[in-house]
């Protein structure tokens, strides 16, 4: 039951880092290609991370914290660190495409 649970969680985690990765390409501007990494990839990488901290809490003794601290840290940091880069895009003015301005109304 256990590799179960861990296989569905390392596909659903590969499954949101390519959304993501695909996002990162695809998407038109700065704006729009800033949600690609900083949601769906967050959201792999966190599943990922809490599959391996499963994994090595039930083979070894312990209880794996460096994974919960890493998922917590990236949950943390990412959000904080696109708003901070959509603020610097917005200040030295970074070209929207002209389908970004009109969700702006």
């Amino acid at each position: 039951m256990l590799e179960w649970v861990l296989a569905i969680l390392i596909l659903i985690g590969a499954f949101f880092t390519l959304v993501g990765s695909i996002g990162l390409y695809k998407l038109s501007d700065f704006y729009m290609r800033l949600h690609g990494p900083t949601k769906a990839s967050t959201l792999g990488v966190g599943a990922i991370l809490i599959a391996s901290a499963i994994h090595f809490s039930f083979k070894t003794d312990g209880v794996s914290l460096h994974e919960i601290l890493v998922t917590l840290f990236l949950f943390i940091t990412a959000p904080v660190s696109a708003h901070l880069m959509a603020k610097a895009a917005i200040h030295i003015k970074v070209k929207q495409v002209e389908r970004t301005r009109q969700l702006e109304k």
